[in-house]
């Protein structure tokens, strides 16, 4: 485990935007009232910050100028093209293993299964860092700046430094850490698995699994799998381990309790106030 010890340079608080990386929802009364408290915290003066919503799918995206109509467009395209594959092959929904897909399928699928391959888990473990990447990229054609949020999964391409927190249930660790994320290294996914926080279907207890990966839909399905064997603090090492095992990761956080785990190429600091 590596300690973080370093400070947070306020020289220019407006290259700042917080995401708590986790989706908690216990009931559906508490589920807006804990996404509008989750999305407060996300800030930035220079872009401009919209909601995107189509059936399950509820985006928090941030570009140089209001997208709303294109990224409705992407989603609802995207959405058709899996609802549309699922329905011929259900398997690919409800496996929790890679899965063999058919001939001449659509992008989104293809992702989502190479991503679930790598990472040893089913296909839908990657639908949402999926979502966001296809949907950003899509979005890239009209702004050089994009943010893309899935329910705690993100895709970035940024013209600056930005911030990404990490939320943790919780960890006496939760919203106190963030990622320096450097736009060199942008086009960039960084997603969050929890097994103590959220709806996201989880086989361990970590409060909190950030990886980051160029491929979105590969962070996503590997903070899935990292988080299936975070059941105690002392399994922190196994899930730092099982991350540097696999081609196309940049590095990973694991939180559990007071304790944190971190390998890779990251860059981390203290959250601001």
């Amino acid at each position: 485990m590596t300690p973080v010890n370093c400070g947070f340079d306020k020289s220019n608080p407006y290259n700042y935007v917080h995401f708590f990386m986790s989706f908690y929802i216990t009931t559906k009364m508490e589920q807006s009232d804990k996404m509008r408290a989750y999305r407060q915290q996300v800030k930035s003066e220079d872009l401009v910050i919209f909601e995107v919503k189509v059936k399950e799918t509820d985006l928090l995206i941030s570009a140089q100028r209001g997208l709303k109509k294109e990224a409705e467009e992407s989603v609802k395209r995207y959405r058709a093209q899996l609802e549309d594959y699922i329905k011929e092959d259900p398997l690919f929904e409800t496996t929790l293993s890679p899965c063999q897909i058919r001939k001449g399928c659509p992008r989104i699928v293809e992702v989502m299964a190479e991503a679930a391959s790598v990472a040893k888990v089913g296909p839908m473990a990657a639908v949402a860092g999926a979502m966001a990447e296809l949907v950003g990229r899509d979005l890239l054609n009209w702004s050089e700046e994009i943010i893309v949020e899935n329910g705690g999964d993100i895709f970035l391409k940024v013209l600056k430094e930005r911030q990404v927190g990490i939320f943790a249930g919780s960890s006496p660790l939760s919203s106190k850490i963030s990622l320096k994320i450097n736009p060199l290294d942008t086009p960039l996914g960084i997603c969050t698995s929890s097994g103590t926080v959220g709806h996201s279907l989880s086989l361990g207890r970590a409060d909190a699994v950030t990886v980051v990966s160029p491929s979105t839909a590969l962070a996503d399905a590997l903070a899935t799998r990292i988080g299936n064997i975070i059941k105690t603090k002392e399994d922190i090492p196994q899930g730092l381990n099982l991350a540097q095992k696999i081609k196309g990761v940049k590095g990973v956080v694991i939180i559990k309790e007071e304790k944190m785990g971190i390998w890779g190429d990251l860059k981390l600091s203290p959250c601001p106030d």
